[in-house]
């Protein structure tokens, strides 16, 4: 079967084909400034990057012009829509609501919408993609993957937060947890890798990218994780504030005069490693500022490392200990720097770096602790597209 994959933004949609049974990427790429004037990329499999400039001013103009890409007699892969199996949707937010992954109706729909106000940016773009794709394939199932509903395992212990018990039974205010399918895939992974069940082993899975996260897997389950209500909550990011001391509002609100919106700005927008650093947030221009010898990048680097440490050592308490850490994620996968500082200080764990290892691991499957290291750490590569066409093979089948 093959699985047209869509990731669906305010102004963006990305897309995969996925052969289900060889698991190949047929083709790829994404629409972007949908609305504004609009832009094509296209990618087959073995061929050249195709870009158009194209009028978008809708999601539904966008899904046709991907449909016809991708039936495009010189360069398409697949001669009509006949040959889409079903659509998988990548949905951020499905709240208390879907535990796992769910065919697309007329109730899930209602059901994520009422979610919107937990995920106001997100939600509302998502269903945009649903909508286009079933006017246009109406009679092709289709399928909603959440961000959400890995971390529907968690115990209350873990997703409460002390403020009163009303706010959660009246708006359901709590920890939901994002980058679900990411660590879902990466932890089942990390498992055939160590050829043991799933079920016997406890991974922390590091998620670190522009928003990154970190995960405590126990029994295949998720049972803790970084992020919050939202994705601001845990780990310094990109341009994320992570955990702060929720003062730090107040205080900055009087001092400058701003509005909940202009506080949620900086926070969301102005902070993180960019905020640090005042330079970028983009770790490959950290890097070289800190070689130029930029202290504030350095800076910067430092302090997201060490609380990306202080989550993996919390996760190992509130799992009674670990058998994997991993790795993953634009940054986790690719920047040898960031996941030396880190691995460097786990020699409490009986952890050792293998440094050439983990020096030529760019976007490698690889171990990058020693052999004679008591807790392997390893760099696995997510696939959140695969994990989503996984998903929904499996329920349409």
């Amino acid at each position: 079967m093959n699985v047209l994959v869509i990731n669906c933004g305010s102004s963006s949609l990305k897309y995969q084909v996925i052969d289900s049974e060889s698991e190949k990427v047929l083709a790829k790429g994404i629409c972007e400034r949908i609305g504004i004037d609009g832009r094509l990329v296209y990618t087959p499999a073995g061929g050249e990057k195709e870009v158009s400039n194209l009028d978008m001013p809708t999601h539904k103009q966008a899904v046709q012009f991907v449909i016809d890409a991708l039936t495009n007699e010189k360069t398409g892969v697949i001669k009509s829509l006949d040959e889409i199996g079903a659509v998988g949707h990548r949905l951020v937010h499905g709240g208390e609501k879907f535990a796992s992954s769910s065919v697309i109706d007329d109730d899930v729909i209602a059901a994520v919408e009422s979610c919107n106000d937990l995920a106001p940016l997100h939600n509302p773009a998502n269903l945009i993609g649903v909508r286009a794709c079933q006017e246009l394939m109406p009679n092709t199932p289709m399928v909603g993957v959440f961000d959400t509903a890995f971390h529907q395992t968690m115990p209350m212990e873990a997703y409460m937060y002390g403020i009163p018990y009303k706010y959660y039974e009246q708006y359901k205010v709590r920890k939901y947890g994002f980058h679900g399918t990411s660590h879902s895939f990466v932890s089942k992974r990390m498992a055939q890798l160590l050829d043991k069940p799933i079920e016997d082993l406890k991974i922390i899975v590091c998620h670190l990218g522009g928003g990154a996260s970190v995960c405590a897997v126990k029994g295949g389950k998720s049972v803790d994780t970084s992020m919050g209500l939202s994705p601001l909550e845990g780990l310094i990011m990109g341009t994320r504030s992570g955990d702060v001391d929720p003062s730090v509002l107040e205080f900055i609100s009087k001092k400058e005069n701003l509005d909940i919106d202009g506080i949620m700005n900086i926070l969301n927008k102005e902070s993180g490693v960019y905020g640090l650093s005042g330079v970028s947030s983009d770790f490959r221009d950290l890097q070289e500022g800190t070689v130029n010898g930029n202290e504030r990048c350095k800076m910067a680097v430092d302090i997201f490392c060490y609380r990306v440490l202080k989550y993996i050592g919390s996760y190992v308490a509130a799992m009674d200990g670990v058998d994997a850490i991993v790795f993953t994620a634009g940054l986790g996968e690719n920047d040898e720097i960031v996941r030396a500082n880190i691995v460097n200080r786990l020699g409490f764990l009986g952890i050792k770096l293998d440094k050439e290892a983990n020096d030529n691991g760019r976007g490698k499957e690889i171990a990058i602790s020693t052999p004679d290291s008591k807790v392997p750490v390893w760099i696995v590569p997510t696939n959140e597209e695969l994990a989503i066409a996984r998903e929904t093979v499996a329920l349409i089948q």
